[in-house]
């Protein structure tokens, strides 16, 4: 039986150690090709750890799409085997490799149902979110991968919070929300250049709620400056530059505000509304009230 601990994978976006320890599984590697040629024996008449052998040498010489197949053959042809449930987690991996992401979130999850307390489940989590974070698009295009991988980034730090893999999750999980945050900001501009001001609002105030934590809110509230502004909102404008202000005091999008009210004394106009008012004290009393 192999032992998977420390195999190092070719992409280094995975960050893995992954080791595949042949023991004695030697054999000729097949090339894909050669799998159904008449000079090979059949699949079917070859056990399983010669069979394993082969997928695992495919994946070292950087063939990810033979290795995907032979181990799935392996779980196919032997699903009891000592073997498979390696296979299984060994087909997500060569599938990523590929860049075959679909199929390494399948197999990955396959893995995640089969085997749930297994301690390789964390790593079958990290290949099912890094395979989503792998197809992100710019922020012009639909987010819904974007969220995808928000999704398992967060499955994957809150079920395991001392995986080796948890560190990195997190980080990606933050690229993730400033991404998503970057579309809402997107469509946010666009609305406002063509005079839809409430929707303008809308979406800038979703980013300055939810996404507070991103690159994106100094802009936001700026934005929400010109978009109530155009509404005839100078109270709602005037919050958002006095918040602005208060926790951004430096900004250049602060002295544009500061510039559209005309230097108006700001934080004497603060409105009532519970989401100023916690935005305003975030950084004077360091918390949310």
């Amino acid at each position: 039986m192999s032992d998977i601990k420390s195999f190092s994978l070719t992409r280094p976006i995975l960050f893995v150690a992954l080791a595949v320890s042949l023991g004695g599984c030697g054999g000729t590697v097949p090339s894909f090709g050669s799998l159904f040629s008449k000079e090979e024996a059949p699949l079917e008449s070859r056990n399983p750890e010669e069979i394993f052998a082969d997928a695992s040498a495919n994946l070292k010489d950087d063939k990810p799409k033979t290795a995907a197949f032979l181990f799935d053959e392996v779980e196919r042809l032997y699903p009891y085997s000592d073997v498979a449930k390696d296979a299984m987690l060994l087909s997500a991996v060569s599938s990523y490799e590929a860049q075959e992401y679909d199929k390494a979130i399948l197999s990955a999850e396959r893995f995640i149902g089969f085997y749930p307390s297994d301690d390789q489940t964390d790593y079958a989590r990290y290949i099912v979110a890094q395979s989503y974070y792998e197809q992100i698009v710019d922020v012009g295009r639909d987010q819904g991968t974007t969220i995808q991988a928000k999704q398992a980034l967060e499955e994957l730090i809150a079920r395991h919070p001392d995986s080796k893999y948890a560190k990195d999750a997190e980080l990606k999980r933050d690229t993730t929300i400033d991404q998503i945050a970057g579309k809402e900001m997107e469509v946010g501009r666009y609305y406002l250049k063509n005079g839809q001001y409430i929707g303008a609002v809308n979406r800038f105030q979703t980013v300055v709620k939810q996404y507070d934590t991103t690159s994106h809110v100094e802009e936001a509230l700026h934005r929400l400056v010109e978009a109530n502004l155009a509404l005839g909102l100078v109270n709602e404008a005037k919050s958002s530059a006095a918040v602005l202000g208060h926790n951004y005091p430096g900004s250049d999008w602060y002295a544009a505000s500061y510039a559209l009210l005309n230097g108006q004394e700001l934080t004497g106009g603060l409105s009532q509304d519970a989401w100023y008012k916690r935005m305003y004290r975030r950084v004077i009393l360091g918390n949310w009230l």
